[in-house]
C-alpha cells in the first residue's frame, strides 16, 4: 500500500501564530503600544470582501486595533490617495493595506507607492521589494512569508535542496524564489514559456505551484518524496475549490503536501498580523 504524504496544516499553524501574537500584543499594550492595522476596500468584489472580513476578524482575535475603510467603486484615485496619506500620519495605525484588485480607473502602482514603507505590511512597496532582493530587513510579502514559515515549522530542510517554483508573479513566485535562495536552496523558476515543464518540475525536492491553473500539477510533475506547496485557489465549474495541484494524485507521490483550502491560505492573513505587530514593535525598541 502506498504511503500518503504528510499534510501541512496551514490552518493549525496559523492558529498557533495568532495565539503567539495575542500574548505578544497583550505585553505590548502593557508598555503603552497598541498595534493598529487599516484596511481600505474599494467596491463590492465578493472575494475581496471575504478576504477583508477575514483580516478584520483575525485582528480582533489577537487584539490588534483595526480600521476598515469601505469606499465606492466610483471613488477617484485622488480621494483614495488622500485616505492613504491620512493613514500614513495616523499614529494609531502601524500597517496599511489596500485590498487589490482596484477598479480600472485607479493605478495600483500609484496607490502602493503612496504607502510609507514603514507601514507597508503587504510588502509590495518598491522599497520593501528592493530590501527583499538585497537581503536587507523589511516587510516580507505575506503569502511567500507564510510559505517559508510553514516549511520552517515543519522542519523541512532547505539548504542545498533544489526548489522549483511554477509561476513568476510579483506577489508569490518572484519573492518566494528569493526567500528560498536566502535559505541556501537552489531555485529554478518556471513559467508559461518553460519547455517540458513536467520534467523540470520532477527535479524538485521542494515544488511550489503558484500559477492559477486548476490541478495543473499532476503525478508526472512530482519526484517521489518531494515536498509540494500549493498556492493556487481556483473554482471548478461545479463550484469546488481546488488548488494548482491535483491533490489526490500528488499526495500518493509527495512526502509533504499542503491542502486547498487550509494550507497556504490561512498563513497569508497570519503573516499580515505578524508584519503589523513587527511594525508597532519598533516603537518599543
Amino acid at each position: 500500500m502506498t504511503k500518503s504524504a504528510i499534510l501541512i496544516d496551514g490552518k493549525a499553524v496559523a492558529a498557533s501564530i495568532r495565539q503567539e501574537l495575542k500574548e505578544q500584543v497583550s505585553r505590548m499594550k502593557e508598555q503603552g503600544v497598541h498595534p493598529g492595522l487599516a484596511v481600505i476596500l474599494v467596491g463590492n468584489d465578493p472575494a475581496s470582501e471575504t478576504y477583508v472580513r477575514g483580516k478584520v476578524r483575525a485582528c480582533g482575535e489577537v487584539g490588534i486595533h483595526s480600521e476598515l475603510i469601505c469606499l465606492p467603486e466610483s471613488v477617484s484615485e485622488q480621494e483614495l490617495l488622500e485616505h492613504v496619506q491620512r493613514l500614513n500620519v495616523d499614529e494609531r495605525i502601524h500597517g496599511i493595506l489596500v485590498q487589490l484588485p482596484l477598479p480600472k480607473h485607479i493605478s495600483e502602482e500609484k496607490v502602493i507607492d503612496a504607502i510609507v514603507p514603514e507601514k507597508d505590511v503587504d510588502g509590495f512597496h518598491p522599497i520593501s521589494v528592493g530590501n527583499l532582493v538585497i537581503g536587507k530587513p523589511g516587510f516580507l510579502p505575506c503569502t511567500p512569508h507564510g510559505i517559508m514559515e510553514l516549511l520552517r515549522r515543519y522542519e523541512i530542510p532547505l539548504a542545498g535542496k533544489h526548489a522549483v517554483v511554477i509561476g513568476r508573479s510579483n506577489i508569490v513566485g518572484k519573492p518566494v524564489s528569493l526567500l528560498l535562495q536566502r535559505e541556501n536552496a537552489t531555485v529554478t523558476m518556471c513559467h508559461s514559456k518553460t519547455v517540458d515543464l513536467p520534467s523540470v518540475a520532477r527535479q524538485a525536492d521542494i515544488l511550489i505551484a503558484a500559477v492559477g491553473k486548476p490541478q495543473l500539477v499532476t503525478r508526472e510533475y512530482v519526484k517521489p518524496g518531494a515536498v509540494v506547496i500549493d498556492v493556487g485557489i481556483n473554482r471548478t465549474p461545479e463550484g469546488k475549490l481546488v488548488g494548482d495541484v491535483h491533490f489526490d494524485e500528488v499526495r500518493e507521490v509527495a512526502s509533504y503536501i499542503t491542502p486547498v483550502p487550509g494550507g497556504v491560505g490561512p498563513m497569508t492573513i497570519a503573516m499580515l498580523l505578524v508584519n503589523t505587530v513587527q511594525s508597532a514593535q519598533r516603537l518599543l525598541s
